[in-house]
């Protein structure tokens, strides 16, 4: 599911137009990139979705496939998603 689908769905299960339900996701979204941005520690879990992270990439060495040249890559922080596993019944 697509951005637009997503959008489309989530309009049409409420009252809201796609444009205002676009406007509401974005600002959610926005919210989101900022506390992390401010507070890389925070975590933001959603309930029955999933939880947001930054975790710390440790510093490794790659090789370029063209060149085949080795290279260090610095660390860095990267956000990590980990999904709420859904029990299915059967």
């Amino acid at each position: 599911m697509n951005n637009k689908e997503y959008i489309a769905k989530l309009s049409s299960s409420t009252e809201y137009t796609q444009e205002d339900t676009q406007k509401l996701v974005r600002t959610v979204i926005d919210g989101m990139i900022e506390l992390i941005e401010v507070d890389p520690h925070t975590s933001i879990s959603i309930p029955s979705f999933g939880t947001f992270e930054v975790k710390k990439r440790m510093e490794r060495i790659m090789v370029n496939p063209t060149t085949k040249q080795r290279m260090l890559v610095p660390p860095k922080l990267v956000l990590n998603f980990r999904p709420v596993a859904l029990s299915r019944k059967n």
